[in-house]
């Protein structure tokens, strides 16, 4: 009986300490959201690495067509005033 005593306080220590587990809070995630740019970006001008200057300019997002582009055929460049001279439905535009 004095053998089993000690087994049973150890066992119902080692159980106690199951039963009953130790939780931790952590915060809540945040989480960033960036809006995509709508409209053309500026950029300013700059010294190439073979030293070409390049002008300001702005510049649209890239997409698949070359319909909306400002050098295509029958957009206006609302910044310079210069009409598209490109076909935007030739292969090598």
């Amino acid at each position: 009986m004095r053998t089993i005593i000690p087994a049973l306080a150890a066992l119902l220590i080692i159980t106690s300490a199951h039963a009953f587990p130790r939780y931790h809070y952590s915060a809540p995630k945040t989480y960033h959201y960036k809006a995509p740019k709508i409209g053309p970006s500026y950029h300013s001008g700059y010294v190439t690495k073979r030293g070409t200057y390049v002008q300001p300019h702005y510049q649209t997002a890239p997409n698949q067509t070359k319909v909306d582009n400002w050098s295509s055929k029958p957009n206006v460049n609302p910044f310079t005033g210069k009409p598209g001279t490109k076909d935007p439905y030739l292969a090598g535009h």
